[in-house]
């Protein structure tokens, strides 16, 4: 790690090569290209004396996939963003809110739930995602349910439903990455599953799929026959 005294702010970056750094992949690739944690790190800036850049985003990015709503009292709350940053970051995601919508975006098939999930991928833990859908399967949202390794004392149904009966959602969707890399569901996979599927039947709420993903492919549970 090495750090470059920059004014009166100390920019903390860790070895990495400089094509690899997201201001030269961004410029190279693209937006899309970048993981959330990259596009977080772009927003930040630089890091502080104590804290690495890709640190802070780290932490941001935990935040707001527990709270996609988060204010900026709740980024102040994260070691080395200040005041300054805490706007930057605020009016950004505020921005996204109201100029991209997901409502529209219908799920006629798994890569179309891949679509919508992809950029979870690069979590270091495990996310279940959940796609809610009106009656026809057009996206009304998406949020984490939860985080941590899918099993029966993890994964309630209430966490997976309770927003899809608040927003009168038809159906659902849900999907978790694999931070292996390896797309093979596991038994607690499977149990959580039928668990879930067995109280969308009760609630009248139908689950369409569940994937399991990376950020090159997808295992999905209808496809294979398992749903």
């Amino acid at each position: 790690m090495r750090k470059y005294h920059i004014g009166n702010e100390y920019a903390v970056f860790r070895e990495t090569r400089l094509e690899d750094r997201p201001r030269e992949r961004i410029e190279r690739l693209g937006s899309e290209a970048l993981t959330d944690k990259e596009l977080l790190m772009l927003l930040i800036g630089s890091g502080n004396q104590g804290r690495a850049v890709d640190e802070i985003a780290s932490d941001l990015l935990e935040y707001l996939d527990k709270n996609p709503a988060l204010t900026m009292q709740s980024i102040l709350q994260i070691p080395g963003i200040g005041k300054a940053k805490a706007s930057a970051i605020d009016a950004a995601l505020e921005l996204g809110r109201r100029r991209v919508s997901q409502k529209g975006r219908l799920i006629v098939s798994p890569r179309d739930i891949y679509r919508e999930v992809q950029h979870y991928a690069s979590r270091t833990q495990e996310h279940l995602v959940v796609v809610l859908l009106n009656g026809a399967h057009e996206v009304i949202s998406t949020f984490v349910a939860t985080i941590g390794l899918l099993n029966r004392t993890i994964v309630h149904p209430r966490e997976v439903f309770s927003d899809a009966i608040s927003r009168r959602a038809a159906a659902i969707a849900i999907a978790h990455n694999h931070p292996s890399g390896n797309i093979e569901p596991s038994d607690d996979d499977k149990d959580v599953t039928s668990r879930i599927v067995k109280a969308g039947e009760i609630l009248g709420i139908k689950v369409l799929d569940h994937l399991v993903f990376t950020d090159e492919q997808y295992f999905s549970f209808l496809e294979h026959g398992l749903m």
